[in-house]
């Protein structure tokens, strides 16, 4: 039997990452990437900032604690082999091909945000296509790592054939549960503290492998048990409670801080924050929203596809109106955000009826129905 509620939270999770890359992009608080806000921190405050403080410490490892759960149930009905081959066609294709075949484009908005105009000046035109394709990456490395981490669960699962460690797992009571906290704790502090310039220590703390293989494992091995999700679903609301008293705690004490850098998340409030809004996000879904619809039918099979494409409208559009126009910037969040929320579907639908561009983007077979991030 399909759980609906884990299908529901991923594409409300995926919508909120939407949300957070229109805020994120016209932030001033130091956060890599975008292109800047609308004046200094703290003479211009930009309060609504305050979205990236609540959706940073925890959306991405919950994708990754879904992820796992995911896999589980996968790996049930296929073998290791199939499951990882079908993995490689909607993760690796889409994060290695895709990105000369769609994301060049986002590239290429990434740089010019990065360097401003005339960075492609006197550079031959094949290498400019290079250049823009890999900087097109973006949230792409999600689907990257998920590919990555996807061969670590294989050697694992090697390493437990019988099951028996996930049998343990399936045993861990509220306590544990809660515990298991530590471990998201202790994930953080793999980041580089002090990350060297012209290093490969920022690409590093944007993958932090060491940190997503906490949640995507625990995910695997102890909340694909359904004792776990009754339990968790038995304590939602003082999972929930805890979540936004700390949540609360963490914008008032550090707003203005830099809440991507590797002290604030490693920080034990920060991971408390994080760790109990994946709980209760869990908990709270299993128990009100474990049911479908036409709509949540479709943001099923579709949230993969919107993840996939969405930077595109906002690093383009997000650029040209901060560059171009006069308008004032309570209208561009506004166009934005409404931009991001309709024109994501319609470029999803357009390319996903034609072939060759559905598999090369999307990783999806010319005759494949389409899929969400629960089968990819």
């Amino acid at each position: 039997m399909r759980k609906h509620w884990i299908d529901n939270l991923r594409w409300v999770t995926v919508l909120l990452v939407l949300f957070y890359h229109v805020i994120y992009f016209y932030n001033n608080k130091g956060v890599f990437g975008g292109i800047g806000g609308f004046g200094d921190y703290p003479e211009c405050p930009q309060y609504q900032d305050i979205v990236m403080y609540i959706l940073y410490p925890f959306f991405m490892p919950l994708l990754f604690l879904l992820a796992g759960i995911s896999a589980r149930y996968a790996l049930e009905k296929k073998s290791g082999k199939e499951w990882f081959r079908a993995r490689t066609r909607k993760l690796l294709v889409p994060g290695t091909i895709g990105l000369f075949v769609f994301h060049w484009m986002v590239g290429y908005f990434n740089t010019v945000v990065a360097q401003r105009e005339g960075v492609f000046d006197g550079i031959p035109a094949i290498a400019k296509y290079v250049i823009m394709a890999i900087s097109g990456i973006g949230p792409l490395w999600f689907i990257q790592l998920l590919w990555l981490l996807s061969i670590v669960l294989l050697i694992v699962r090697a390493l437990d054939r019988k099951d028996k460690f996930y049998s343990l797992c399936g045993k861990a009571n509220i306590i544990v549960i809660v515990l298991l906290g530590i471990l998201f704790w202790v994930g953080e502090q793999t980041l580089v503290q002090n990350p060297r310039p012209e290093s490969p220590d920022g690409l590093y703390n944007l993958y932090k492998p060491f940190f997503y293989l906490v949640p995507f494992l625990m995910g695997y091995f102890v909340f694909s048990h359904d004792a776990v999700q009754e339990k968790l679903a038995k304590y939602w609301i003082p999972l929930v409670c805890v979540a936004a008293v700390a949540g609360i705690v963490l914008i008032v004490t550090t707003f203005g801080q830099d809440n991507t850098s590797p002290k604030y998340m490693g920080s034990p409030l920060n991971c408390i924050y994080g760790w109990f809004a994946c709980l209760g996000l869990m908990a709270w879904f299993k128990v009100k929203f474990d049911r479908t619809g036409k709509f949540a039918g479709y943001m099923t099979r579709t949230s993969f596809g919107l993840y996939i494409v969405h930077y595109l409208v906002i690093a383009s559009l997000g650029y040209m109106m901060k560059t171009y126009t006069q308008l004032p910037p309570v209208a561009m969040y506004v166009i934005l955000t409404v931009a991001v929320f309709t024109l994501s579907p319609v470029i999803y639908e357009v390319l996903h009826r034609i072939p060759v561009i559905r598999w090369c983007v999307f990783g999806e077979k010319g005759s494949q129905r389409r899929t969400s991030l629960s089968q990819s």
